[in-house]
């Protein structure tokens, strides 16, 4: 059973609080209490010059914090901090103040967090946590983290803590041991989701930390290089091994020493002096690169290999391989373009020497027994070697068994009778059973460039699939067995098959498949299987049932728990109650506390403070100022400069209601327009009317919520259209008023004799009239007066009665209308208008009127005539008016 022992406790709390002989102040953020104390959580905040210290326990703190006596000491200039082993290690105080456990365990020998604790600090990587045993009668937990810890007696009776326990003794008696050799089995954050690998440490911040050689977001699988459960790198010298987290290690390729790429090479060996060997038929290219381009005599062909030109062609394209140029006497086959052809040898006669000789001038010699044909007695002048015997560099030589010419890696070519290049990745070749029928395609590589592996006669880069790299050379790719799709280091050893068993992960103690959520039972250090994941803990309110090896949930009133029911409680749920012996009851703080949050007990229970007895008095405590005084209410702040997004703040307001306003006025402007319009309209007798139709018609529209009905309003007339209405109407108001004048005129002859009007003191104006019928005889032949009678035009007959009298019916007769000529050129329109119709003839001669008119204008006296008359007092006291009079 797991600390059996805890309920037998030599040490009690009072007598451990009678064992501090100086008072002291403990506070909480809102409550301080004065007396005696042996905790030693948080940290003790201190002012030179202050009457005492004050011991603060783990909250927040600022400057509107209770009472006054905190109040004084947060804000003062120079407080300094002296925290507990596990707070802060800070000494000056910053507002706000947090003062909290950092991530890990602080165990306190004695119960209520006194006596000198321990901390164990969050590990940052997996293994790197102690077991040392230590003992403890309370125990207090960083926020959001969980803790394993057991008795060294019972290491596989595992206790999660989530909370702070104030007092160990006070734990369920299904859980109680001997208190003083406890371990610390585990310990991480609860922040991470989801929940790290067995590999995996979950930091403060939310993240798994994996130890070297494990990845993936719950440290779950080995890196690129590393193997097996633990995640160990390769060994050395491969570069590449069977890894993974289920992997063997065996190297899979061996190291490659000396690559062409390490001394800027393509198609050679690099030397241990740096210089690169090339491949036969190759050359360094223009760039620098060694053995990148063919050499003279050879063609790039379209697989990448350098292969000999024909015989005869000292050069020849590439990809085709056709000749470019021949040797001298030779000439380029007709038929062939890659082949040239050997001049015929012949003497001086003209006989055409046969093969195996050649000319002398005047005779035919025989070749050298090693040529076929040539063109001199040597074997030097050989074209075509003999049988058995391939060109070489001018030279005809013998090929081996495997075709390989003599002193040369290059192999024999029978149908063009030299020697020609391996591949461009094979170091050596050869042909198998070579005779003089073997053929080019037969060729098989026998050494291939480092990098490269030979499979199937060629080089390549990896083996196939279902090959693996014979350890023994390094070079050759052999065949795996039937039974393994892949294999590694034998044809046995099989990495892909079916049948064969493979390794569990590490988190699982048995599984249906490699992965870390395949798990279907888990270990005893990750007992909780959900999700086919092996988890080391339940979530905080629920406990592992060994029985059925699941999570339950815990009773109501406890955070945590142990097991089920209201007895198994490690913490209390309802913050006004404390454990005590595995279940939660309510609080007995005196001193008038309260139970300080997330550690578990009341502030009364860390502070004695003395009260007097029957025979006895109270210890008397040191007088403390602003211990229960709480801090004045803040003063309002003095004025400040404005900041700058104030300050824009503020103009944006401003142009704000400035443009609410110039809209409010335009609207109103609109409005007052529309009804001096309205008005003009009314005044004119041109706005439309209103009757009671219209009216109805209205009020059923925003009855029935449709859409206003719109009235016809005829089109805007032009504006030489409007000009011309208004001149007609001006002067037909002017007419009107020289009707009026024209009263007192003279009647002509005609109609003195049949009158009995005295005669008019003005002239008369029938001379002048006459003489304008007499010039313009048809002036005003269109108008009924000037026109002879309905008798006269029908009879032919002249008038017998009197020429009725014929006042002057155009007002621009007598005066210049305001609507002149001129009046439309001093018009603003952009657009020239067209001027108004002229009824009158432009060639008229001015009127009486309009002649005085512009003699006056002209500051001119008019001279005195027929028509001017000297004025005669008619009794009146005022000037007259009359243009015609003086």
């Amino acid at each position: 059973m797991l600390f059996s022992f805890l309920a037998v406790i030599s040490l009690i709390f009072s007598a451990s609080v009678a064992a501090q002989s100086n008072p002291s102040v403990v506070c909480v953020a809102g409550q301080c209490l004065q007396g005696f104390t042996n905790a030693t959580i948080g940290s003790t905040i201190s002012v030179p010059g202050a009457a005492i210290a004050v011991q603060l326990l783990p909250g927040q703190y600022t400057s509107d914090t209770n009472p006054q006596l905190l109040h004084t000491l947060l804000t003062s200039s120079s407080a300094t901090l002296s925290s507990s082993p596990g707070f802060n290690n800070s000494t000056t105080v910053s507002l706000p103040l947090t003062i909290a456990l950092q991530a890990g365990i602080a165990a306190y020998p004695n119960a209520n967090y006194s006596g000198s604790p321990t901390f164990t600090q969050l590990p940052e990587t997996n293994g790197s946590l102690s077991s040392t045993s230590f003992s403890a009668g309370s125990l207090m937990l960083s926020s959001n983290a969980w803790a394993a810890i057991s008795s060294s007696s019972s290491s596989t009776d595992r206790l999660i803590v989530w909370d702070s326990i104030p007092d160990l003794s006070q734990l369920p008696p299904s859980t109680s041991a001997s208190r003083s050799s406890l371990s610390i089995l585990d310990i991480q954050s609860a922040a991470c989701s989801p929940p790290c690998s067995g590999a995996g440490i979950c930091s403060a911040s939310g993240t798994c930390t994996c130890p070297i050689g494990f990845t993936g977001s719950s440290c779950e699988s080995c890196a690129s290089g590393f193997f097996g459960p633990n995640c160990q790198p390769c060994p050395q010298g491969c570069t590449s091994c069977d890894e993974g987290i289920s992997g063997t290690g065996r190297c899979l390729s061996a190291p490659v020493v000396n690559p062409p790429s390490s001394c800027n090479c393509l198609n050679g060996v690099c030397g241990s002096n740096g210089q690169c060997t090339c491949n036969a038929g190759w050359t360094n290219a223009d760039n620098g690169t060694a053995c990148a381009k063919c050499a003279q005599g050879f063609f790039l062909t379209s697989d990448g290999n350098c292969q000999a030109c024909q015989l005869g062609c000292t050069q020849c394209a590439d990809q085709t391989g056709d000749c470019i140029a021949c040797k001298s006497g030779f000439t380029q086959d007709a038929n062939d373009r890659t082949k040239c052809a050997a001049t015929q040898s012949a003497t001086s006669t003209g006989t055409v020497c046969p093969d195996g000789s050649f000319s002398n001038g005047t005779a035919c010699t025989p070749c050298s027994p090693l040529c076929q044909t040539c063109t001199g007695a040597t074997s030097n002048d050989c074209i075509i070697c003999g049988a058995g015997k391939y060109s070489l560099n001018g030279n005809c030589v013998a090929a081996d068994g495997n075709g390989v010419c003599q002193g040369s890696s290059m192999i024999a070519d029978n149908n063009k009778h030299e020697c020609d290049s391996c591949p461009s990745k094979c170091t050596s070749c050869k042909i198998p059973n070579f005779n003089v029928a073997s053929t080019v395609n037969q060729l098989q590589c026998t050494g291939c460039l480092p990098g490269f592996v030979l499979s199937q006669g060629k080089c390549v880069s990896t083996c196939p699939s279902g090959t693996f790299l014979n350890p023994q050379d390094n070079l050759t790719c052999t065949a795996c067995d039937s039974s393994c799709g892949t294999c590694a280091g034998s044809a046995t050893f099989c990495l892909t098959s079916s049948g064969s068993c493979i390794s569990c992960h590490p988190d699982c103690a048995s599984c249906s498949g490699s992965s870390f959520n395949q798990c279907s039972s888990c270990p005893q250090d990750r007992p909780v299987l959900t999700g086919g994941r092996c988890l080391p803990t339940c979530s905080k309110s629920q406990y592992f049932d060994k029985t059925s090896s699941s999570c339950q949930s815990c009773d109501s009133s406890c955070s945590s728990c142990s097991g089920s029911g209201p007895n198994n409680c490690l913490a209390c749920s309802n913050s006004n109650q404390i454990l005590r012996g595995g279940s939660c009851v309510s609080s007995t703080c005196s001193s008038s506390t309260s139970i300080i949050p997330g550690l578990g007990l009341c502030l009364s229970d860390l502070v004695a403070v003395p009260v007097s007895s029957g025979t006895s008095s109270a210890i008397p405590l040191p007088t403390v100022t602003g211990i229960d005084t709480p801090i004045a209410p803040a003063k309002p702040s003095s004025s400040r400069p404005l900041a700058w997004w104030e300050i824009l703040l503020m103009a944006l307001g401003c142009a704000f209601i400035f443009l609410i306003i110039l809209m409010l006025w335009r609207r109103r402007a609109r409005k007052r327009r529309a009804q001096a319009t309205i008005a003009f309209a009314v005044a004119k007798n041109i706005a439309p009317k209103s009757n009671w139709r219209w009216r109805l018609i209205r009020f059923g529209e925003r009855l029935f919520g449709h859409k206003p009905s719109q009235r016809f309003i005829p089109p805007e007339e032009s504006e030489h259209i409007r000009m011309a209405k208004l001149k007609a109407a001006e002067e037909a108001r002017h007419e009107r008023d020289m009707d009026k004048l024209l009263d007192a005129y003279d009647y002509s002859r005609y109609s003195r004799a049949s009158t009995s009007r005295a005669p008019s003191p003005l002239p008369s104006l029938h001379d002048y009239n006459h003489d304008r019928l007499a010039t313009h005889p048809n002036r005003h032949s269109g108008t009924p007066l000037s026109a002879g009678s309905i008798y006269s035009q029908v009879t032919g007959m002249p008038r017998k009665t009197a020429e009725p009298r014929q006042p002057v019916r155009n007002a621009r007769d007598l005066l210049p209308s305001r609507f002149s000529r001129s009046s439309y050129s001093n018009s603003t329109r952009s657009d020239p208008l067209p001027p108004p119709v002229d009824l009158l003839e432009p060639s008229r001669p001015p009127t009486p009127a309009q002649e005085y008119a512009r003699l006056v204008s002209h500051n001119q006296v008019p001279p005195q005539g027929s028509y001017w008359l000297q004025p005669t007092n008619t009794g009146s006291s005022n000037a007259s008016r009359n243009p015609f009079r003086r």
